[in-house]
């Protein structure tokens, strides 16, 4: 399953570091056809620690070296990263964004006509293989990139082509909903340490409650209602808790989350 393309990270922060140890991790690459720059000593010195690859504090050293370019950075920093690597983007190149918001016709402006790009939202579980990635290539890219993005991100989880229109609502879902799973860990954590049970039992059933459950939603197919419904017996001890989340607006508020994460997604895209 292995590619043969060095792929190079502008930016080498913990998206990075997560996507290229999970590449690594699934064969796909070793640490030789990895390159990652920062103009950032730490976060250099972290990237090469973790995941064993060389660094640079210049892009264009990645572009000499890197055919696939992943840019990592934040959204207000990628204006200038495209300026800086514009003269040395060539047909050779393809450029995969996982920067928040930024729309495919600000990446496309910044660098030369017929640039090949592809935006992606992928999240952080790529680091143990369980991403879950959406992903729009540009007016300039061809099958075969959507191929090589498809084939990079499901090597670390699930991938799905999307139109652009559909990333700020995965990136308000998946992109940030690995960050309410584990708030609603700690919470199920926090409810067993309330009932007597040590910290690191509970937290460790409750890690594997969520993780059993989202496979059982995966390999069954089944709609999560059903799936409830299966484990909530009449006049048992599950409605009773389910009693207690409706009535705290569990449902609504976590509909509210994802909303308001992907409205902030379309206003980074914006600024």
């Amino acid at each position: 399953m292995s590619v043969k393309l060095t792929i190079g990270f502008l930016g080498a922060g913990r998206m990075a570091t997560a996507l290229a140890k999970g590449f690594i991790r699934a064969g796909l690459v070793s640490a030789r056809q990895v390159i990652a720059s920062d103009p950032s000593l730490a976060a250099r010195a972290s990237f090469a620690r973790e995941v064993r690859a060389k660094t640079t504090p210049f892009n264009s050293e990645v572009l000499k070296q890197a055919q696939v370019l992943i840019l990592a950075v934040k959204p207000d920093q990628v204006g200038g990263v495209l300026a800086e690597v514009r003269e040395r983007f060539t047909a050779k190149h393809r450029l995969i964004s996982i920067a928040a918001g930024v729309p495919l016709a600000k990446l496309e402006a910044g660098l030369r006509p017929g640039a090949r790009v592809i935006r992606v939202m992928p999240n952080t579980p790529a680091l143990v293989g369980e991403s879950a990635t959406a992903f729009a290539p540009g007016k300039s890219s061809s099958p075969q990139d959507a191929l090589l993005t498809q084939k990079l991100f499901s090597a670390v989880g699930l991938a799905f082509q999307v139109k652009e229109s559909l990333l700020d609502a995965v990136t308000g879902l998946s992109g940030s909903g690995p960050a309410y799973v584990y708030l609603f860990i700690e919470a199920l954590s926090d409810g067993g340490v309330a009932v007597g049970l040590s910290r690191e039992l509970a937290t460790k059933l409750a890690a594997q409650s969520v993780l059993g459950g989202a496979k059982m939603v995966l390999s069954t197919g089944m709609h999560p209602g059903a799936l409830k419904d299966m484990v909530a017996s009449p006049g048992g001890t599950t409605i009773e808790g389910l009693h207690e989340l409706e009535k705290g607006k569990v449902r609504g508020t976590v509909i509210s989350a994802v909303r308001a994460a992907a409205e902030k997604s379309k206003k980074l895209g914006r600024s």
